[in-house]
């Protein structure tokens, strides 16, 4: 419930923007001050509060990060349409004001600014699987309950399969390589994380369809969303970089139009700007799993830093089926070590000090 108060702060601001009774100073700052709120009374619950568990704390924490990226592009396409409006543009971009009719279902009136300050249009854009505002979003003639049905099987069905696997087949490998951990046996740990990476990398594939194919296309095709390009062929990426811009589009799509592209058109250059882009990624992923865990170990941090390096390595040495194998090999290695890492921690912060 918490979460609509910002939502309705985000709208109340972008209203008294339209009509002038704030000047953009004060909106930057309201926005600014609710959007710090968003991320930090979030965190600062789930680190005071014991009965929060870590998958309860990665749940909220990512419904909030999701609603961060939602209403930071909602203020930022908001304040293009006032400074298109103030320029007195007569052709507006499609993303930002009134789109042709063809892109639109004939029975969907198209919307121009500042009527899209509505309550039913920020409802429809929270629950929408995008995180980039558009005036006017696509939309897709009727529901399709054959479509519809399928999709909420499948994620029915994958959630009890990534459960039980998860306790059945992950659980005690990594309950087994506590040991070794801590004794830091070099050659059992390999094989513990070799035998770890096989599940892992098996419900990482699963949670990706479930998720971007099954869940997402399930609430695209309840709100009628027309755009269902929620990935691409990461799977043949030859570079790290292609595959960062493929396996997620929302995400990409906002780093792109809402902090790749402002920076370079403020000056900085395309390396400075992708670093950001990697930096700004790598906050987010520690955010996500230090706090529900509470302890900081920044281990997803650097694991996403590393990207940086890798991808500069992978482009320059590596080309062709070289290269899609070293991005299978960072991702079928690399996120087990990290798991490794984070539970052997939250034992020896949690467990080990009780038996002692």
């Amino acid at each position: 419930m918490v979460s609509v108060v910002f939502v309705v702060v985000a709208l109340y601001t972008e209203r008294q923007l339209s009509k002038g009774s704030f000047t953009e100073l004060v909106g930057f700052l309201v926005h600014g001050l609710n959007m710090a709120i968003m991320l930090t009374l979030p965190a600062a619950v789930v680190l005071s509060v014991p009965c929060v568990t870590p998958v309860g704390g990665v749940f909220v924490l990512g419904t909030y990060t999701i609603l961060f990226l939602k209403l930071y592009s909602y203020k930022d396409v908001n304040m293009w349409c006032r400074e298109l409006s103030t320029m007195k543009v007569k052709k507006l971009s499609r993303s930002l004001s009134c789109p042709s009719t063809q892109h639109l279902n004939v029975g969907d009136p198209k919307v121009c600014y500042p009527g899209n300050l509505s309550i039913r249009d920020m409802c429809y854009f929270v629950f929408a699987p995008t995180l980039c505002y558009e005036l006017n979003f696509p939309r897709s003639p009727r529901i399709r309950m054959s479509f519809l049905l399928r999709r909420l099987f499948e994620m029915l069905f994958f959630i009890q399969l990534l459960v039980a696997l998860t306790q059945q087949w992950m659980i005690p490998i990594i309950q087994s390589s506590m040991k070794p951990l801590e004794d830091m046996d070099l050659s059992r740990m390999t094989e513990r994380l070799l035998r770890l990476a096989v599940p892992n990398h098996l419900l990482w594939l699963m949670f990706f369809y479930s998720f971007f194919h099954s869940s997402m296309n399930f609430t695209a095709e309840l709100l009628r969303f027309g755009d269902r390009q929620f990935y691409k062929d990461w799977w043949n990426s030859e570079t790290v970089t292609y595959f960062w811009q493929n396996w997620n589009i929302p995400v990409h799509k906002w780093c792109l139009r809402h902090f790749y592209k402002p920076l370079l058109r403020r000056g900085f250059s395309k390396i400075l700007s992708q670093s950001a882009v990697f930096f700004l990624s790598a906050f987010f992923h520690e955010y996500l799993v230090s706090v529900p865990l509470r302890m900081f170990r920044l281990w997803a941090f650097m694991g996403m830093m590393a990207q940086l390096p890798l991808a500069w390595f992978v482009s320059r040495f590596l080309h062709g089926t070289y290269g899609n194998a070293a991005v299978w090999i960072s991702i079928i290695i690399g996120q087990p070590f990290a798991i490794l890492m984070y539970v052997h921690d939250y034992y020896v912060l949690h467990y080990r000090q009780e038996a002692d």
